[in-house]
């Protein structure tokens, strides 16, 4: 019989960027797609915009990601503590910060306003950070195929 939570924690990960429109949405809806429940996913912006990067949802609904819900949120410092790990981008010092949670910064381009070739190239980055970060969370997880297509 167990006594620790660790056997049954679900790790939790926040993603923050500066409007919460395109790289942290992008980090959360992969990782939900992958971690299959196995990983509980947030994401916030320092200064949430109106809506998701149009081109940003185009791209992800390219490789099969429902995007018709996401509304931009603002990060608390609360939700950062709440996590196992806080991933940055691009959000610099106004990035919340917590002593609990690990902090890793992804330096990433942003992609809004950029073409879909720019975009990609930034979600395909994404999605191999997400799979690798996966992998160290849940060790035993098995992955599905990766959304995105090479090429």
């Amino acid at each position: 019989m167990s006594t620790g939570v660790s056997d049954d924690h679900v790790p939790q990960v926040v993603f923050v960027c500066r409007a919460n429109g395109g790289r942290s949405v992008a980090s959360r809806l992969l990782t939900e797609h992958y971690a299959r429940g196995r990983v509980v996913a947030v994401s916030g912006g320092t200064e949430p915009g109106e809506h998701i990067h149009p081109e940003v949802a185009k791209v992800l609904e390219g490789l099969g990601l429902d995007t018709s819900r996401e509304t931009p949120e603002l990060i608390t410092v609360e939700t950062v503590a709440a996590s196992d790990v806080a991933i940055t981008m691009g959000c610099g010092d106004n990035c919340p910060w917590s002593p609990t949670t690990r902090m890793v910064d992804w330096p990433l381009d942003d992609p809004k306003g950029q073409d879909d070739a720019t975009v990609r190239r930034i979600v395909a980055d994404i999605d191999t950070r997400v799979r690798a970060l996966l992998l160290e969370l849940v060790p035993d997880i098995e992955l599905p195929p990766s959304v995105v297509v090479p090429g």
